[in-house]
């Protein structure tokens, strides 16, 4: 069919998480809550990193990245989310949902980008510990962190160019609560295969392999500390930080797998996984890093102390 029989959608409907006013309500607050919590939480980090002289390593150049990427991320959908709980019609315009859909993968591929940046800055502070400032110094840093932000950036444009340019001739709905391509190619009026194809490709499959070389890395660098080291507090030091970015990349990975790493079918968890992927967890993986971390949460007590408790006082 040429695409001038086709009727073009303008916007779309969000399904939203739940129907139930009540309980549209309840987690209203619920994600408010956590939102308004978490969120200063992770500014806190940023500033501890910019305004502390002793946190000038590359781990923390790269976590303080890592903070903004995450704010910025969960910020995508988590206001619109939260406004359209009292909405009697969750939509949004086809130009907002192919920004939102933008901004979401090129802000997630570059973290995930990131993560692979922030494991090669682990294996050279633990297998090359001699040369760790000559290699990761601050230009290369930089460098790093622009092709991970240059990657996401071509991922997204992949993604959305493979959404443009298919048709939408009726039905409009989506059912989550933002945009993404997961949902949006379900209701294109065309065969969409060999989209869905090169989606799984650049997405899922990217996701798995990344995924499993993090881990496989990690647990090299894990089992390097354990076989050459004593068991002094540099060692544990070390541990700890290589335990706390497996955390971060097992709650950033796996929900990016079980999305986007298979048909684009609709289940009962998509929902579930998607709250997660896009607001819970992108906001708690900073905290989760800084729970572990002595020398930042000594920084920030200070930075609280003298900015914050003084001009109190």
């Amino acid at each position: 069919m040429e695409p001038a029989n086709y009727t073009w959608v303008t916007e779309f409907v969000l399904t939203g998480l739940s129907q139930t006013r009540e309980v549209q309500l309840i987690l209203f607050v619920i994600f408010l809550s956590f939102y308004l919590f978490i969120l200063p939480g992770n500014v806190l980090i940023i500033c501890t990193i910019r305004l502390d002289p002793h946190l000038t390593s590359p781990m923390y150049f790269l976590l303080a990245n890592l903070a903004f990427l995450d704010i910025w991320y969960s910020s995508i959908t988590a206001p619109k989310m939260l406004v359209d709980f009292f909405a009697e019609r969750k939509i949004i315009s086809f130009g907002g949902c192919i920004a939102q859909l933008f901004f979401l993968h090129f802000v997630g591929a570059s973290e995930m980008f990131l993560l692979t940046v922030m494991a090669f800055d682990r294996y050279a502070a633990i297998c090359r510990p001699l040369h760790y400032a000559t290699i990761m110094n601050r230009r290369l840093c930089c460098i790093l962190v622009a092709v991970s932000w240059i990657g996401g950036f071509i991922h997204s444009i992949i993604q959305v160019a493979l959404i443009v340019r298919l048709p939408f001739c009726g039905p409009n709905e989506l059912d989550n609560y933002f945009c993404d391509i997961t949902q949006v190619v379900r209701i294109a009026c065309a065969n969409t295969f060999p989209e869905e194809l090169v989606m799984i490709f650049s997405s899922g499959l990217i996701s798995v392999v990344c995924f499993i070389a993090l881990l496989m890395s990690y647990v090299f660098l894990l089992a390097m500390l354990r076989k050459h080291s004593g068991s002094g507090e540099s060692t544990s030091r070390a541990m700890s930080t290589c335990y706390s970015h497996i955390t971060i990349v097992v709650l950033m990975f796996g929900p990016s797998i079980y999305i986007y790493a298979r048909p684009f079918d609709s289940f009962s968890l998509d929902k579930v996984v998607s709250v997660f992927h896009t607001v819970i967890f992108p906001l708690l993986n900073p905290i989760i890093y800084t729970l572990r971390n002595k020398e930042v949460k000594t920084a920030m007590r200070k930075l609280v102390n003298r900015y914050i408790l003084c001009k109190e006082k």
